[in-house]
Formats: structure tokens, C-alpha cells, sequence
């Protein structure tokens, strides 16, 4: 199935968190509190991507505050941390949001997402994932996790939708 075929019904974006919407680096201070770094074109897409009207959400092993602080800041509606099966929980979203696998995009790094990957409609691995989720994926990024690597997933599908245009419009026109 060509890509287009596969981006036209996507209307839920999923994501990791560590290694996808970070660099995967762990960052702990004296004291034990943790740190991440996010790109902000990240966020400006997803932000783009609820304008198109459309759902994201992120599935994580770790429990993290400021990953509940960034999805609160982005508008992100799913959040689900400290996932032991991220199959399990792809299930429960799918239910509770009415959703075919076919309309959901997910976007992973490592093996711990290799379940997911091969129970959605669109199969994102990032540029540095590991060797098996960027054999097995419909797209692999051209860059690495936590350095834009959503943007160009939410720009990819956008465009394959024809609606990259028009939701950019504001910005492009003088």
C-alpha cells in the first residue's frame, strides 16, 4: 500500500515519549528531579495538527510531571504514563475514541513500541530507532527523536491529505 493510501484516513496521531518527542536523554538534577528537552516545531505541529481538528496523544512507560506539563501546553488530550503494555492501552484508545486502527499514526523509537507499530493504520519510526521498528515501519523520519521528528511525521501526513496549504495559510501570506 503506497503512503498516500495509508495517510489519507489518519485522524490520531500517537506518540512515545522518550526518544520521539525527546532525544531520549534522561536528565535528573541533585535532587532527582527530571528534565526533558522538546523541540518546539514539535509542538507548533501538533498544535497545527488539532487545528486540522484531529486527536494526538502519547503513550509512555515512564511517569513523568513535565510530561503531563508539555501535553497540557500543546493541548495533547491522551496521555497515558507509566504503560507496562502499550498494545493494551492502543486498545483502550480505540475504544474509548471510536476509532479504527486505520485512522491512527503512531510514532515510536524502540522495541517496546513494535506492538503498536504493527497494530496501526500508519508506522512511524524515528531516524534513529532501533534497526527493527525502521524495518518494519511505512515511514521512517529523516531526522532523530526529540529534534523535529514529529513535525515532519504531522507534515508528512498533512500533505499527503492536501491540507498542509491551507492550515499553513495564515503564516505564508502577507
Amino acid at each position: 500500500m503506497k503512503l498516500l493510501d495509508k495517510c489519507s484516513p489518519i485522524r490520531v496521531l500517537l506518540s512515545d515519549v522518550d526518544g520521539v518527542m525527546t532525544d531520549g536523554g534522561l536528565h535528573f538534577d541533585n535532587q532527582g528531579v527530571e528534565s526533558k528537552v522538546f523541540h518546539v516545531r514539535d509542538g507548533s505541529a501538533i498544535k497545527l495538527w488539532h487545528r486540522a481538528g484531529f486527536t494526538s496523544g502519547l503513550i509512555t512507560g515512564r511517569n513523568s510531571h513535565v510530561v503531563q506539563v508539555r501535553a497540557s501546553e500543546l493541548g495533547i488530550g491522551l496521555v497515558r504514563q507509566g504503560v507496562q503494555d502499550k498494545l493494551a492501552t492502543l486498545e483502550q484508545i480505540l475504544e474509548q475514541q471510536t476509532v479504527r486502527r486505520e485512522e491512527v499514526c503512531y510514532i515510536g523509537d524502540d522495541l517496546q513500541d513494535l506492538p503498536v507499530l504493527r497494530n496501526v493504520g500508519l508506522a512511524v519510526a524515528v531516524a534513529d530507532a532501533a534497526d527493527e521498528l525502521r524495518q518494519m515501519a511505512d515511514y521512517t523520519t529523516s531526522v532523530p527523536g526529540g529534534r523535529g521528528a514529529i513535525r515532519e511525521t504531522v507534515e508528512m501526513i498533512l500533505k499527503n491529505q492536501d491540507r498542509w496549504e491551507d492550515l499553513i495559510r495564515k503564516y505564508t501570506t502577507g
